[in-house]
C-alpha cells in the first residue's frame, strides 16, 4: 500500500487534512498499514486532487492559519476500491529493536536489558492501545478483524520477549569495553 492508497482510505471515512491524516498515520488507526510523512502526504493529496479523486476546501480558524480539508469524490471511492482490487505487495516489517538484537553480543548487557525492557512495555502499551481500539471502533466487521489480527501479533511478541529476553541479555557483554587510551 502507498501512501495515495492510504490517503484514500482515510478520507473514504470523512474528510480530514492533511494533519489530521499525518495523525491517523502515526498514532491512529493507519500506524500498521504504511508509514507516512508529511513530505509524503501533502504531495499526494495534491495529485489525488489534480486527478479528481478528492477535493478541497479551506477553512478558516480564529487565532490560527487556514487549514485545508479534503473530502473523497465518487471516482476517488472508486479508485480506492480499484487500488484494493490489486496484487498486495509484501507486508513490510522493520524493527529498530531487531537490530539492536541482532548486535547484542557487542554492547553492554546492561544496556540490551533497558532496551529489552523498552521494547517490552513498547508492545504492551501497543496491546492497550488495540484493546482501546476494539471498543471504539468494533462496529465494523473489517476494523474488528483486523484489530484481532494485531492483538494476536501484539500478545504473541509480548509472550516470546517475557520468554526469551534473559537470552538476549546473556548475549550481551558482560563489562562494557575499556578505552584504548586508558
Amino acid at each position: 500500500m502507498n501512501v495515495r492508497t492510504l490517503c484514500l482510505s482515510i478520507l473514504y471515512e470523512g474528510e480530514a487534512t492533511g494533519y489530521d491524516i499525518r495523525q491517523r498515520c502515526v498514532d491512529g488507526e493507519c500506524s500498521y498499514f504504511v508509514e507516512a510523512s508529511f513530505g509524503s502526504i501533502y504531495p499526494a493529496l495534491a495529485k489525488l486532487e489534480s486527478e479528481k479523486l478528492v477535493t478541497s476546501r479551506t477553512e478558516q480558524q480564529v487565532g490560527k492559519p487556514a487549514k485545508k480539508v479534503y473530502c473523497i469524490t465518487e471516482a476517488g471511492r472508486e479508485a480506492f476500491a480499484e487500488e484494493l482490487s490489486g496484487p498486495l505487495g509484501p507486508d513490510m516489517f522493520r524493527s529498530p529493536f531487531l537490530l539492536l538484537a541482532r548486535f547484542a553480543h557487542i554492547l553492554p548487557a546492561d544496556l540490551v536489558e533497558a532496551r529489552s525492557q523498552e521494547f517490552l512495555q513498547k508492545l504492551m502499551d501497543n496491546r492497550k492501545q488495540l484493546e482501546e481500539a476494539a471498543s471504539e471502533l468494533g462496529s465494523n466487521a473489517g476494523d474488528t478483524w483486523v484489530i484481532n489480527y494485531g492483538r494476536a501479533i501484539m500478545e504473541l511478541a509480548e509472550r516470546h520477549m517475557r520468554s526469551h529476553m534473559h537470552e538476549l541479555i546473556t548475549l550481551a557483554r558482560a563489562e562494557p569495553k575499556k578505552d584504548a587510551a586508558e
